[in-house]
């Protein structure tokens, strides 16, 4: 997947007083917006330039940091905010950008925001798709046999990776907190496809290039995680949503994107194969043609 890089044009956007989110656009102005929503603790710069100068053949693709990573405004120390807040951030952004509508895509946390979008301003998309989350629903999964299981009782995260979870946070230099980053990533990966550690070194080194520090932060984890289902808004939902499956996700295994084609109204379920909770390059291709052939379906 190597098509012709198309000319990145940057700009700021403020979505709350003295926060200013770094975004990135890729593509014709003038093709369908494409937002691009990045998990916890991670700067837009995690979807690899790659996957988007694919995506930016037919979309203007934008890619932005949230707070407390990459660019923007690390606040969370003087200005706390609820992981709610975050979607809100995604609105001013379409907003800052004169996006009226987009399509938008949704991984980790991402996907939890990219429901919130589709429930609190469905009339600000086009189609959405979601992939490594879970559902922002209290509804029941229903079994193919017909038995139904609560939410709480989905499949668990991977215990190698609570174990990861668990360490205490310490201040790293550089090198350490790339070799830390590097043991998460391979955990996220998954078993089907092999590790690619030459990709995700390149990668976490230009994201402290783009942050301009190598420090981690703990916002997002820390932020207010209440307000955020939204069953019945998910269930009479009328945006063209997709929920991609990811057979190999050591966070939400594929259960959940089962359950949450279930709840979100009109929703469709595709798998893509060996897919994990992680952007190698091996699932660049597949993920794409998904998230195209599900943009023109919703298009037209």
């Amino acid at each position: 997947m190597t098509p012709t890089a198309p000319a990145a044009r940057s700009h700021w956007v403020e979505t709350a007083p003295g926060v200013r989110l770094w975004v990135e656009e890729h593509g014709e102005p003038d093709a369908p917006a494409l937002l691009l929503v990045m998990g916890a603790a991670s700067s837009g710069l995690a979807w690899p330039d790659p996957l988007v100068h694919g995506l930016a053949q037919r979309h203007r693709v934008i890619r932005y940091d949230h707070r407390d990573t990459g660019r923007s405004t690390w606040s969370y120390a003087e200005q706390p905010y609820a992981v709610a807040d975050l979607a809100r951030d995604a609105v001013a952004v379409l907003d800052g950008l004169g996006v009226e509508r987009a399509h938008a895509i949704g991984m980790s946390l991402g996907g939890i925001l990219v429901q919130l979008l589709a429930a609190d301003h469905p009339d600000r998309l086009l189609s959405a798709t979601v992939f490594g989350t879970c559902a922002a629903s209290e509804a029941p999964w229903t079994r193919p046999d017909g038995t139904r299981v609560s939410p709480a009782d989905l499949p668990p995260v991977d215990p190698r990776l609570l174990e990861e979870w668990s360490r205490p946070f310490e201040e790293r230099d550089e090198e350490a907190e790339i070799e830390h980053r590097l043991r998460h990533w391979k955990l996220l990966n998954g078993d089907r496809i092999p590790f690619d550690e030459a990709f995700f070194r390149d990668q976490e080194q230009r994201v402290i290039r783009h942050t301009g520090h190598s420090g981690a932060s703990q916002a997002h984890a820390l932020a207010d995680q209440s307000h955020l289902v939204r069953t019945d808004e998910l269930a009479r939902n009328e945006v063209p949503f997709l929920v991609l499956s990811a057979p190999a996700d050591p966070v939400y295994p594929p259960e959940h994107a089962a359950h949450l084609s279930q709840v979100v109204g009109g929703a469709r379920l595709e798998e893509i194969p060996d897919l994990g909770h992680a952007l190698p390059p091996a699932v660049w291709l597949p993920l794409a043609r998904a998230i195209e052939q599900h943009t023109a379906r919703a298009g037209a």
